[in-house]
């Protein structure tokens, strides 16, 4: 099916405005095609109501928003075209990965803020800014889907029965029936980088009405977010919107926390026009497709978008942090230093957890050398192999959008997924296994004992497994799984603990019965029956 020129290509999702379809003109770019409901553009009125709202809309100018490509209200199917995404929603992204920490934090409620000023700026409201309307590209927020938004000053666009929002990310003014303003997105904004760091709404769930009622109280809940920017979250929510900071002051704490030179810069990537970071993008007029318009109708044009880059906000001296203009939330105008990516104990614990896992591997192949060995080959065959599956997942995504059946189709292409990785596992294991024997003869040269030989060999096998070819997808799901134990000390403790406690347990049937060599009975290389393995 072709709409305005374009070929739908797959849906993508559904919305009070219309229903969202990925789409490509002529073989360029692909890009979010929102074919329009009836009800929503049923009259000329209705339509040069949404001309003039696509007109403000083409004006943004933010490489933080899904900025729209091309429109045409007076279509026999109208149309809006935007930026296509090829990311999750922040919702899923935090279902799937958990919450955003630490500096990723950070920078993903800076991007945010700069997304919904930039809207802003043209005189726009948004309205409706919630974790399914913001698009994670790698680490980057894009701000999406404005089918919500309105023209702040433009009093004949305001109609009734236009939907509002969804609870839990609408400001309570909105709730009392007050208008609009850019401290309604502030509160909105704020709810979502609270979703973003806690992984749960702020205002909980429920019954509508019983969300409502708790964002009307202003009663929150933000445990789990930390430091300065807990503290900027907590005012932004405030009830009465007179109290909230404004957009520009919240940019101004900010920005600096994101653009300090001892922090790591965001990495970009999948779409062109996020090229604009270092380089402007040539002016670009988009004329609309379809029949021309009626007489007297006007015609639609989108007017040129420009991205400019973004001027250094530490080159600006009017820039100051929050604590530096001595705002009433601002408290005493103190900062907490911002914190490293990853903190230096949470590294640390994380390779104490390594090294004891490799210590274990290395216990185990000294008590039951073929049964552990065996072991960890199937273990790195599963890791590998379910490495893959994720990957093809993203790439379905990306390429797609996420469809109802993703979870059965990963769980119905596990199988081939297990044999495609089996010549990569081979390799990485022969390598391993390679690599383990020569850390053998060299302990056979130094005429070291058995038991001690076995130990280094199965270190020399961990770390060969670790950092050998095809190893990326080896630590990868391994990582997933240590991270988040070494994120708090008491996981991490009990962990490490585990994992000690299985190590003494495999020395302990070395000292008492010696190496066994189940299934067989004799060592290798040996002719001898064996009853002590020291």
């Amino acid at each position: 099916m072709d709409v305005g020129g374009y070929t739908l290509l797959s849906r993508l999702g559904e919305g009070g405005m219309g229903v969202v379809h990925l789409a490509r003109r002529d073989g360029g770019e692909r890009v979010a095609l929102k074919v329009l409901r009836q009800h929503i553009v049923g009259d000329d009125e209705a339509r040069a109501r949404l001309a003039r709202e696509v007109s403000s809309l083409s004006r943004i100018r933010s490489r933080w928003v899904a900025e729209i490509v091309d429109a045409d209200p007076w279509a026999a199917v109208p149309y809006v075209a935007t930026r296509y995404v090829p990311g999750l929603s922040l919702h899923d992204h935090v279902v799937e990965e958990g919450p955003i920490q630490g500096e990723d934090l950070v920078w993903f409620a800076a991007c945010l803020a700069e997304g919904v000023a930039s809207i802003h700026e043209v005189g726009v409201l948004h309205r409706d800014v919630k974790p399914s309307n913001v698009l994670m590209e790698g680490r980057t927020p894009i701000v999406i889907d404005f089918g919500l938004a309105r023209v702040a000053d433009d009093p004949r666009l305001t109609h009734t029965g236009w939907l509002l929002g969804t609870p839990g990310y609408l400001a309570p003014e909105i709730l009392y029936g007050d208008d609009a303003t850019t401290a309604s997105d502030v509160h909105s904004w704020a709810a979502t980088v609270a979703y973003a760091g806690t992984g749960r709404a702020p205002f909980g769930r429920g019954p509508s009405m019983a969300i409502m009622d708790r964002v009307r109280r202003g009663e929150h809940d933000l445990s789990g977010l930390h430091g300065d920017l807990a503290r900027v979250v907590e005012a932004a929510l405030d009830p009465d919107p007179a109290r909230r900071p404004r957009l520009d002051q919240v940019l101004a704490w900010l920005r600096p926390q994101t653009t300090r030179p001892d922090l790591p810069q965001p990495v970009l990537e999948h779409t062109v026009p996020l090229a604009a970071l270092h380089h402007d993008a040539r002016e670009r007029t988009t004329e609309h497709l379809g029949a021309a318009p009626a007489p007297g109708r006007p015609e639609t044009r989108v007017l040129p978008t420009r991205f400019d880059p973004m001027p250094d906000p530490m080159s600006d001296p009017g820039t100051r942090p929050l604590w530096d203009q001595h705002d009433p939330w601002a408290g005493d105008g103190s900062s907490a230093p911002v914190p490293e990516p990853v903190p230096v104990l949470e590294r640390l614990r994380r390779g104490v957890l390594l090294v004891a896992t490799a210590l274990l591997v290395g216990a185990g192949i000294a008590a039951y050398p073929w049964p552990v060995l065996t072991l960890v080959c199937l273990v790195v065959w599963i890791l590998r192999s379910g490495s893959l599956a994720a990957s093809a997942a993203g790439d379905r995504r990306r390429l797609r959008g996420r469809r109802w059946y993703d979870g059965a189709q990963f769980l119905l292409g596990a199988p081939w997924d297990l044999v495609r990785s089996i010549p990569a596992t081979l390799m990485l294991i022969t390598w391993s296994v390679g690599l383990a024997a020569a850390g053998a003869l060299l302990c056979y040269a130094v005429a070291a004992g058995l038991t001690l030989t076995l130990v280094v060999s199965g270190l020399v096998l961990s770390l060969s497994l670790w950092a050998g070819p095809g190893g990326s997808r080896v630590r990868s799901p391994l990582a997933r799984a240590v991270h988040p134990l070494s994120r708090e000390p008491g996981r991490w403790f009990a962990a490490v603990a585990a994992v000690v406690l299985l190590s003494g347990l495999a020395a302990l049937a070395v000292r008492t019965e010696g190496t066994s060599w189940t299934p067989w009975q004799e060592r290798p290389l040996s002719g001898q029956r064996l009853t002590v393995g020291h």
